[in-house]
């Protein structure tokens, strides 16, 4: 099943932004960051579910809470991890009320990024211990696990670009950029990947590791992925053309029985293209 992302609208209000993808054709809806809090959101979700008969999956900072900052589950600082759990929390309550049988959210970071940051070059920063950080997300990781009764919870990698790597080199400043570090943190906890092909991309032009080869492997471990196209220094999410590399990558095994999440910010024609290039890819 093919979702879109509700950041690929540009409205603030989460209901607006429903109805427009939904008056566009859209009835399956990713609920994910973008959009500011308001009093009564979960009524309008609910309406608009009904009225268009819609499915949503939730995703990773959603709903979105009265005042921002950014969800961290292998933050040192206390307040942000307990903000971040109790974010999960509820991100969780709702996926269960919508009836969603997923809830995805972004690996941790060593550093204690500001709003303005997320997506983008990360500020100087003395990382953490990432030791500490690295056990911490774990441990939160298990008890949200052990908290979320039917939904399957998965951990999204992380991307890393050229001018974070300018900064920060090898020594990253968030956790499962690389396939290495994803077959690591299997060791650790129980979790589903959801592979963001995006950040893949750009992460191993980043750091030299090869795409293809990667991506064969880790696209085969799961069954829920995000898509996106770029140009392999950042996340751009930006829609497919008919002589996209990232595309022409990709294949029907790739995409066979996954749930898939395009999360396109380039406008909702744009994003109506590549929704029909990837279900032809599939075969929807």
């Amino acid at each position: 099943m093919i979702y879109v992302s509700s950041s690929c609208s540009k409205q603030k209000k989460i209901g607006a932004a429903i109805w427009e993808l939904a008056e566009h054709g859209f009835r399956n809806i990713e609920l994910s960051g973008g959009t500011e809090y308001c009093e009564g959101y979960e009524d309008d979700i609910f309406d608009l579910k009904e009225k268009y008969s819609l499915n949503f999956l939730i995703h990773n900072y959603f709903p979105p809470p009265k005042e921002d900052f950014v969800l961290n589950l292998a933050s040192l600082n206390d307040a942000i991890f307990e903000r971040s759990l109790e974010q999960l929390r509820r991100s969780i309550r709702l996926a269960h009320l919508l009836g969603a049988d997923k809830f995805g959210f972004h690996a941790g970071f060593y550093v204690n990024i500001s709003v303005d940051e997320i997506g983008k070059a990360i500020s100087v920063s003395n990382l953490s211990n990432t030791k500490q950080a690295y056990e911490r997300f774990c441990n939160g990781f298990n008890l949200i696990k052990s908290e979320s009764k039917e939904i399957e919870i998965y951990i999204e990698n992380n991307v890393y670009s050229k001018t974070n790597f300018n900064t920060y080199g090898l020594q990253k400043p968030a956790m499962l950029i690389t396939p290495e570090e994803y077959r690591e943190l299997q060791q650790h906890i129980d979790f589903k990947l959801l592979l963001d092909v995006a950040h893949l991309y750009v992460s191993s032009q980043t750091l030299g590791f090869d795409f293809d080869s990667h991506l064969d492997q880790m696209i085969m471990k799961t069954d829920y992925i995000h898509l996106s196209d770029n140009d392999g220094y950042y996340d751009q999410n930006a829609a497919f053309t008919p002589d996209s590399k990232l595309l022409n990558k990709l294949n029907k095994k790739h995409l066979k029985n996954k749930t898939i999440t395009l999360e396109i910010y380039t406008g909702l024609n744009s994003l109506r293209k590549s929704f029909d290039r990837i279900s032809n890819l599939v075969g929807e």
